[in-house]
Formats: C-alpha cells, structure tokens, sequence
C-alpha cells in the first residue's frame, strides 16, 4: 500500500484521471484499508463521503485493487457502477485477482457489489480500497446539499424500498452528528461483523 501512497503513482493517478489539482493520499486510511465479504455477504450501492473528516479534503478518487485468486464467475462480487438516476447497472467488474478498478467519487457516482456473494464458505471476496483527495474541487462534481458530506449515502436499486433507504440514510447522519467518534467507529465495527 505504500507504493499506491507514492509520489509516482500518485502522479500516474493524476494523469490517467484528468484532474488537475495534487491528489493527497489519506495517512488514516479513512474508510479505506482491507476489505473483506464473506459468503452470504454484500454491499449495497450507494455514494461515498465526499469530505475527509480529519483533513477537511475533498475525496476525489476511490481505487480498488482485488485480492480473489481462482475467483470464479459463478461467486458473484462484481462491483457494479450505477446511472447517476439509479435506473440500470452500467458497468460490471468481476474482482479477479490483481484487477484494479477506479472511479471519481462524485454526488453521483453510484456503486457496490448489491447482490449477495455465493462463494465456497472458506472464501471471501477481498479487496484493497484507497482513497485520494484533493485540497477543493470543480463545483459541478457536487450539488449544494452533497458538498460536505462526511457519510456514505446507500441508494435504492429499481423495485427496492426507497423510503427505508431515505430512513436508515437520516439516521446514520443523525448519529454521526451527535455520537462520540469513538462511539460510532464501534456501531460501524459490530455492524459490519
């Protein structure tokens, strides 16, 4: 993970992306690190914090770079990339090892793996996710209402209850705002078990 941190990466990501401003790395790994799915398992899609909350950075780039040897296609775990309307999946990564996606993180930028992992019980999917920043951003990448927000916000699929979305997304806000950091790092912790 180093090297992903590094000066010449960095300014190959700059490159390959367009964006103009330095892209920063995040020392804190906020969000980012190891991920693991264990069978059963998935990930709703959804739209990423778009505000570091210990820098005050704007996050500009997810980079996910898959750990799945063997990995077959009948296990599921793509990654998914959804229209900004959430009408229909765009694009479907399957996450073969040493397969690296990227994507900008925007107020639209839609994604997950939403439908649940069917490999062997003594598998997993596994990932590493990196995340960069950037010290501002173009206005139009967020509307007003997106430009500081410092949770994920999940997001119906066509024929899902939008109302329960719109529900759990108010109280996740809600606690980040009022609870201890200490104390929500731990909900997400069993949460997430």
């Amino acid at each position: 993970m180093h090297f992903m941190n590094s000066q010449p990466f960095l300014e190959f990501l700059q490159e390959l992306s367009g964006i103009e401003e330095t892209l920063i790395p995040d020392p804190y790994f906020e969000g980012g690190g190891f991920h693991q799915i264990k069978p059963g398992g998935f990930l709703k899609i959804h739209v990423d914090f778009h505000k570091h909350k210990l820098m005050q950075l704007d996050r500009r780039l997810n980079v996910l770079v898959y750990l799945n040897e063997n990995w077959e296609e009948s296990y599921g775990g793509h990654f998914e990339l959804w229209e900004k309307d959430m009408s229909k999946c765009v694009t479907k990564i399957a996450p073969l090892f040493n397969r690296l996606a990227m994507f900008s993180t925007t107020g639209n930028s839609y994604h997950g793996h939403p439908n649940i992992l069917t490999c062997p019980h003594d598998r997993s999917r596994r990932s590493l996710a990196l995340y960069y920043y950037t010290n501002g951003r173009p206005s139009n990448e967020l509307s007003n209402d997106q430009k500081d927000r410092i949770t994920t916000t999940f997001a119906a699929r066509k024929g899902e209850d939008s109302r329960k979305m719109k529900i759990f997304n108010a109280v996740t806000n809600m606690a980040n705002d009022i609870l201890p950091p200490v104390l929500v790092r731990n909900i997400k912790k069993f949460r997430n078990k």
